[in-house]
């Protein structure tokens, strides 16, 4: 599964991969591989982290959503 609107949200506000894999204590290539929908993927647990510290007024629903589409608020 990939998570096209989190790669779209990262971009717009700045935030890099190591970021994120530095908050979940991985490595970079785990986190870029989990973007690009390889093996592996992101935890609820690891989901909520990133959301809570990037993008707190953001739904889980839409972050991780495998269909781009706009978040309503």
């Amino acid at each position: 599964m990939s998570y096209p609107n989190l790669e779209a949200e990262l971009a717009r506000s700045g935030v890099a991969r190591i970021q994120i894999a530095e908050l979940l204590s991985r490595d970079k290539s785990t986190i870029s591989t989990w973007m690009k929908g390889g093996r592996g993927g992101f935890s609820v647990k690891d989901a909520k982290a990133i959301r809570d510290s990037f993008f707190p007024g953001m739904s889980l629903d839409y972050l991780f959503s495998d269909t781009p589409r706009e978040e309503t608020l």
